[in-house]
């Protein structure tokens, strides 16, 4: 091959790749979404976050429309033929000595052709389409709840001052649930942290749930007699696996569980 040749064949090429390339971005520029939902034909798009005090998990599998049945029409009647009756002969006066001749009318016959369109019509309103899963997406949208705690302590009653009270969560060390949603199998971990409010404007903050005497993880002492408001605010945050990947769950769930604390002053012998 010649060297102008090679020139010539090298110019119609850089010529076609400056038409082409801009109407390639031009498309991505257009229809973003296009681009992000090829992404979900072949893997699912999944999601697992928190929403009122929730765990969401919503998956979503393909591109086309919303696979859904039709509603069923209400069957209509198959429409019966009319047939005229004849009329009633007319009789025209006598102009002649000779009888007059009446034809009596007759009805047409309905053609084959026309009561087969009438039937067909009638069996495509009738029977129910069920749309077709070809380019079909699938949509799915799961809730789970979280238990609720409550706080537990010792002594239950007949509490002191100056003695400890020792509390803790009456809580599951750690939430899990496995889901499946549009075909694929989600595995969900939660765990909580601790905030308690003793009531005479102390807190404390851990990730334990403490535990019945001898532990002494989580107690609090007062000095004054009276009766105390106690919360523990739970907070849940955690995972989620799908395929062996686990991934943070976006935002955090709060639960809170008040107890009423009463103090009483220790009896002595002088005061008994």
């Amino acid at each position: 091959m010649s060297l102008s040749k090679l020139k010539n064949s090298h110019r119609i090429c850089i010529i076609t790749l400056a038409l082409v390339c801009p109407v390639v971005v031009l498309l991505s520029l257009v229809d973003p979404y296009r681009a992000f939902a090829v992404d979900c034909i072949d893997s699912a798009c999944l999601s697992v976050y928190t929403q009122n005090g929730k765990i969401i998990i919503e998956g979503r599998k393909g591109s086309g429309k919303n696979a859904q049945i039709s509603p069923k029409p209400t069957p209509k009647s198959t429409p019966k033929p009319r047939v005229k009756t004849s009329p009633e002969p007319i009789f025209t006066p006598r102009t002649s000595n000779k009888p007059a001749t009446v034809k009596p009318y007759i009805a047409p016959t309905p053609r084959k052709k026309v009561l087969r369109k009438v039937v067909a019509k009638v069996i495509a309103k009738v029977v129910p389409k069920v749309a077709s899963t070809a380019g079909v997406s699938l949509n799915d949208r799961l809730e789970k709840l979280l238990p609720n705690g409550a706080i537990a302590r010792q002594p239950q009653s007949g509490a002191l001052v100056n003695v400890p009270i020792i509390y803790w969560a009456h809580l599951p060390a750690i939430f899990t649930t496995q889901v499946s949603i549009i075909g694929e199998v989600i595995d969900v971990t939660m765990r909580p942290s601790f905030l308690w409010s003793y009531g005479d404007g102390t807190f404390f903050t851990t990730t334990k749930f403490g535990a019945p005497f001898p532990s002494d993880e989580i107690s609090h002492t007062y000095s004054h007699a009276g009766t105390y408001l106690v919360t523990m605010l739970a907070t849940w945050g955690g995972t989620w696996t799908h395929n062996g990947v686990a991934r943070a769950i976006t935002g955090q769930i709060r639960k809170l569980s008040v107890a009423t604390v009463v103090i009483s002053t220790a009896n002595t012998p002088l005061n008994a």
